[in-house]
């Protein structure tokens, strides 16, 4: 098995351009767009501004949808129909950049913990019409596991599998480091054959730090281990700045072979 190296920084959307081309100085092969601030890819000057940065580089790019005041699971249906439509309009702008997207499931609000089938059934709702168009539009669009906060869904891979299973049009982040803060690393990578994308960064697992891999208390050769076993493709590094990248670059060149 390979993995590609990609770098993200969910920090600098509200950034100008000029530091992803530290991405491709630091030797990383592809850039993660947080297509949210500055980099939201419905906004024509952001779109032609992030195309001309890509190609003046060698980058490979994938896409992470915008989550900030999002939900998937809302039982307020203007709340959820906006959240449906941001993500679906993200994958649109996104094709021509990418095959792959993320993005975040759901949360469970105060009145939906009263009603817990319906959240389900509103965030399974929600993942068939993201996967028709992903379809449509050529890409795979890779739901994400979430950190250790009670109200949020798919922090274990048993929700998170079967939320997925067999949808068309949707895959599945593992990200590792959100898995620390839950206690399920070892859990998702059995699943790792599974996987469609793969995040990675370093916490303490108590909460979700985004350091540098080899920061905190991740032991990356075994993880470094498994996802060769089982994976090829982009691992993406989500981080804060530069010299961090290089950081965990060094730590992805010396684990994931």
């Amino acid at each position: 098995m390979s993995q590609e190296p990609f770098f993200s920084s969910s920090s600098k959307v509200w950034e100008n351009y000029e530091w992803v081309f530290g991405i491709e100085e630091c030797g990383y092969s592809g850039w993660e767009i947080m297509a949210d601030g500055n980099y939201r890819l419905e906004e024509p000057d952001n779109f032609r501004r992030i195309s001309e940065v890509v190609d003046s580089t060698s980058l490979r790019v994938t896409v992470h949808a915008p989550y900030s005041d999002l939900n998937l699971a809302s039982l307020n249906y203007p709340i959820w129909r906006e959240s449906l439509r941001q993500i679906c309009t993200c994958i649109e702008h996104a094709a021509p950049l990418t095959d792959r997207v993320t993005f975040h499931p759901g949360y469970v609000s105060p009145v939906g913990r009263m009603m817990p089938d319906k959240v389900w059934d509103l965030q399974k709702t929600a993942l068939v019409e993201i996967g028709t168009c992903a379809e449509e539009y050529g890409v795979l669009a890779c739901l994400e596991n979430m950190i250790n906060i009670r109200e949020f869904l798919c922090r274990d891979p048993g929700e998170m599998f079967g939320m997925t299973g067999e949808i068309e049009g949707i895959g599945v982040t593992l990200d590792i480091g959100h898995a620390n803060t839950t206690g399920h690393v070892r859990e998702f990578l059995d699943h790792i054959g599974s996987v469609s994308h793969l995040h990675v960064h370093d916490n303490h697992g108590d909460r979700d730090e985004h350091l540098a891999l080899g920061a905190g208390t991740i032991d990356w050769e075994w993880v470094g281990r498994c996802v060769a076993a089982g994976y090829s493709g982009v691992v993406v590094v989500e981080g804060r700045s530069i010299p961090e990248a290089q950081q965990s670059l060094e730590v992805i060149r010396r684990c994931f072979v």
